[in-house]
């Protein structure tokens, strides 16, 4: 699924690998946290801001907090849909609502919630979020790509 702006639906596919399983051949927990991360960059990526670039801009996005639920285990070669919603956007921060399902049947097979701080590069000090990015998650119409000059402004 292809997002227009923030607030439109967005999902990652992905594909569980052997190395994702553990000794019972299912996805071992902690993977699931792994898959939702690579969401939320995809998310940022479909928005227009890549992570590498953002930090040559003095900006990371760090997990201040996270929550999971599991309710069915994913196995090998599974296709998954990883969602990742921004449902609060604050100054410095933004919660996301993420939900991993098995592609074949939809069933929900984890869901959670982050935490995610916007902070400096080399202090991790607290920065807000750029003005761009900011339009952006809040579905502005015609956010998206920007200028290394626009994310500056935001600092």
């Amino acid at each position: 699924m292809r997002a227009q702006n923030g607030l439109e639906s967005f999902a990652h596919r992905c594909r569980v690998y052997y190395e994702d399983t553990d000794a019972g051949g299912i996805v071992y927990y902690v993977n699931y946290l792994k898959f939702m991360e690579r969401a939320r960059t995809e998310r940022l990526r479909e928005l227009g801001f890549a992570q590498s670039a953002l930090a040559g801009e003095d900006l990371l996005f760090v997990v201040h907090s996270s929550e999971a639920r599991y309710h069915a285990p994913a196995r090998l070669d599974d296709e998954l849909l990883v969602s990742a919603d921004v449902i609060e956007l604050n100054r410095v921060s933004l919660r996301f609502k993420q939900q991993v399902r098995r592609a074949a049947d939809n069933a929900l097979l984890c869901e959670g919630q982050f935490l995610v701080a916007c902070v400096r590069t080399h202090s991790l000090k607290p920065r807000a979020i750029p003005e761009a990015l900011r339009a952006a998650f809040a579905g502005v119409s015609g956010a998206g790509t920007h200028s290394e000059q626009e994310i500056k402004r935001g600092s």
